[in-house]
């Protein structure tokens, strides 16, 4: 049978053992895979390379369409962009699927039923990496989410569960904090879990959701987040399954995947035959089901399985007196093979059947709404005085039909009518709305063209709209 060409990356730290201890398991289990390896990370990045990858990696991903990824190290400071996050953006890797599964009584846990898969938007949120300094005292972090985003990643959730014959899919979000961002996520959620009426759906504010899956894992069955909440919870997740170092990841796109361990480079033990490969083993677990060698998987997890219930344990999750015996790295990549043709006889034997990839309608762009600007939010560095003092100066600018309306320091309105006990920062928020509720582009230029002419210090402007008549922008605090 014709072999399938895969992307390999050894990493850094720890990571180019337990890629060896990997591939060396797979090779043994007969998988057809042709591997290319490329060079990422840390070299990479300390060569001049501030992303961490190169052009012919990237050849070789479009190429291959699958890569199966060792941790890297980013180096801090200086500009370095996570490799992880442009690599996941660039090629369109919208869904990270993390299964975490406990293994008891062989692997220590609290939650010996936990069986649960966190589905993370993988390219958006926090994570698009917009980050301004904006005053001497503040900086700003832009939180972006879209409909087209939220329908994929949603849509996949539900998919998913169908397929695996799960039957709860529930969300995570803060919408009652970010109405409009979370919020929008939340009620796509609703919309498209509307059409799964197979499958029970329910949704939590995630700082308790966060609480309840980790005192009762056991409630939750599949669930879906914004990309922030789920890059947290899905290493919580994972850790009171039993370890972070066990839980392998896919990153899925509608043309490429990339699969990779859970954890991090953990160069404090690099070299030292110390590192559990499971969390990555089970992420290239994860690839043979994608590429269609859903037998050797079979085979590689059933074995895998085998010798956790025998005991033969690495450092992370070895146990006196339940352990057998206390492998490193290559021992336990050995260990496995060895068991490679066996099945657990405690814990449950996997059984995979061949299944094409997910396939997902691409989500339709909506028409377009009526958009109406009606106000501004102008952003001033001011370190002069009390907003009681800025409001006048504001309101002397401010043109009749585009007063000033309010502003806020940190979110929280100061003027007019604000507390005294409200700390203040230098950078104000300042929001002038027309009084006939609509607005010319021009009247806002001039505007910041008086603010300018008068001394201040304008750093950002944010055009505030309405959609169909509804508000675009939030309320204010206080």
């Amino acid at each position: 049978m014709s072999k399938t060409p895969i992307t390999v990356a050894y990493g850094d730290g720890i990571g180019p053992e337990i890629m060896k201890a990997t591939l060396r398991v797979l090779e043994a289990a007969s998988a057809r895979l042709a591997p290319e390896v490329i060079e990422i990370g840390e070299k990479v990045y300390l060569a001049g390379n501030n992303s961490g990858i190169g052009s012919a990696a990237w050849e070789s991903l479009r190429r291959t369409r699958v890569f199966l990824k060792a941790p890297i190290t980013t180096p801090q400071g200086n500009g370095y962009k996570s490799l992880n996050v442009s690599t996941r953006k660039a090629l369109g890797l919208y869904a990270n699927v993390r299964p975490c599964l406990a293994y008891a009584p062989f692997v220590p846990t609290r939650h010996p039923a936990m069986d649960v898969v966190i589905v993370r938007e993988n390219e958006e949120d926090l994570y698009a990496g917009i980050e301004h300094r904006q005053t001497d005292e503040v900086y700003q972090c832009l939180k972006l989410i879209t409909r087209p985003g939220c329908e994929r990643i949603v849509r996949y959730a539900f998919e998913y569960a169908r397929r695996q014959g799960r039957k709860r899919v529930t969300c995570f979000v803060k919408d009652n904090i970010m109405k409009l961002t979370d919020g929008l996520f939340h009620r796509v959620f609703d919309e498209i879990g509307a059409e799964y009426p197979d499958i029970v759906r329910d949704s939590m504010i995630v700082d308790i959701g966060a609480a309840r899956l980790a005192d009762t894992p056991e409630r939750f069955d599949v669930i879906v987040m914004p990309n922030l909440y789920g890059d947290i919870l899905s290493d919580v997740a994972a850790q009171i399954a039993g370890s972070v170092g066990m839980a392998g990841s896919a990153n899925i796109g509608d043309q490429c995947a990339m699969f990779e361990a859970i954890h991090g480079s953990a160069p404090d033990i690099a070299g030292q035959d110390l590192a559990n490969p499971s969390g990555l083993l089970n992420g290239a677990v994860q690839m043979l089901l994608h590429v269609g060698q859903a037998d050797v998987a079979e085979r590689v997890h059933n074995a895998w399985l085998r010798t956790l219930e025998e005991g033969l344990h690495t450092a992370d999750i070895y146990r006196d007196g339940q352990s057998y015996a206390r492998l490193g790295t290559q021992d336990f990549a050995d260990a496995v093979i060895a068991r490679l043709g066996k099945k657990p006889e405690v814990l449950k034997a996997v059984s995979y059947t061949e299944q094409a990839p997910l396939v997902l309608p691409t989500p339709v762009r909506q028409a377009p709404l009526h958009k109406q600007l009606v106000g501004v939010d102008v952003f001033l560095q001011w370190r002069e005085g009390k907003p009681e003092q800025l409001g006048p100066q504001l309101q002397a600018v401010a043109a009749p039909d585009l007063p000033l309306h309010l502003i806020t320091n940190r979110g929280v309105k100061v003027w007019p009518q604000g507390f005294p006990e409200t700390f203040c920062v230098d950078h104000w928020r300042c929001r002038f709305t027309a009084t006939a509720g609509t607005l010319c582009f021009k009247e806002v230029l001039a505007l910041q063209e008086r603010l300018h002419a008068e001394g201040f210090d304008v750093v950002k402007t944010e055009n505030l709209y309405t959609f169909d008549g509804a508000p675009g922008y939030a309320a204010v605090h206080g």
